[in-house]
């Protein structure tokens, strides 16, 4: 066994495999965050293009969105080791248990942040890798190190770095940005919050351990949940602004009032167990707000396609 900088007792095996660093390594990039990456750019450049977008241009977008995003989510967890120790949600992340230095992190982390803007400023244009290295920079420094550990509003502000794929898609395809994107921002920045806060409410215990103020630790479920409500109705009020702004047509109109609805109903039965001093369910919430923001964006990739 051996100690890490963070603290943490981890297994140091003498030998690891080619393959169980690389896995490690990728694990770094949060992968599941990735998916939502795909999720929200590669719709935005349809709408952009308002049809079908080079296809070249929308891998060369992916590849260096995801470098990015891969970059950022690897800092934070380059700077989070310290309380990822001790959360049985990260646990078993790499550079706790050793599979990954300190010292590697970090040059991985750097190493993504430079290729991610050089590639896009070579296939793309000069505004989206530009975009991509603000969106670095706003998620490390302003929400991990400024931020997370300060104030139980750091998801609120700190999620505005989750928005960025949605202006770099568009400004990939166009090269400027107009108010159709900065909708689509609004839109991902309101429902960061209700996405994130009812994770926060399942793992109260482990923010509580390592003193991080995420609003489902600090305050009660009543509080939560009615913050989860207000944001839940912003977001989909935000979605509607799309169709007179973006000129989205029937699908997406339909889109935006069903599964919007159904998002905020979903806010409104986590308040409700809350306020009867039920038993509350948050990940049902937080796996319906992955749901909403998913078919919502399918349908803006489908409506420019259609003729109505």
């Amino acid at each position: 066994m051996a100690i890490t900088d963070t603290g943490a007792r981890v297994s140091a095996p003498a030998r690891q495999s080619l393959g169980r660093t690389v896995r490690a390594y990728v694990q770094l990039t949060k992968p599941r965050v990735l998916e939502l990456l795909l999720v929200t750019t590669i719709p935005v450049m349809f709408l952009a293009a308002d049809g079908l977008p080079d296809l070249w241009l929308i891998l060369a977008t992916v590849v260096g969105g995801a470098m990015s995003a891969g970059s950022a989510a690897s800092f934070n967890m380059y700077l989070d080791r310290d309380i990822d120790a001790h959360m049985k949600r990260t646990k078993n992340r790499p550079l706790v248990t050793g599979e990954v230095t300190p010292r590697g992190a970090l040059t991985f982390s750097w190493t993504l942040a430079v290729l991610s803007t050089i590639w896009l400023w070579v296939f793309t244009n000069w505004v989206a890798a530009a975009l991509s290295a603000g969106a670095i920079f706003f998620y490390v420094v302003i929400y991990t190190m400024l931020l997370k550990r300060r104030t139980e509003q750091n998801i609120v502000w700190g999620g505005i770095a989750g928005c960025f794929p949605v202006i770099i898609g568009w400004s990939a395809v166009t090269g400027s940005l107009t108010w159709t994107p900065f909708i689509l921002f609004l839109l991902v920045f309101l429902w960061t919050p209700p996405h994130y806060w009812p994770l926060s409410m399942k793992y109260k215990g482990d923010y509580e351990e390592v003193d991080v103020p995420m609003l489902g630790a600090t305050r009660n479920g009543v509080q939560v949940g009615l913050q989860v409500i207000l944001y839940a109705w912003a977001t989909v009020a935000s979605s509607l602004l799309l169709i007179p702004v973006g000129e989205m047509g029937l699908v997406y109109t339909v889109s935006a009032l069903v599964f919007g609805g159904w998002f905020v109903f979903e806010s409104h039965v986590l308040y409700a167990r809350a306020v009867r001093g039920e038993q509350v369910k948050p990940m049902r919430v937080f796996h319906a707000s992955i749901t909403y923001l998913t078919l919502l964006f399918v349908a803006i990739a489908i409506d420019p396609l259609l003729p109505f």
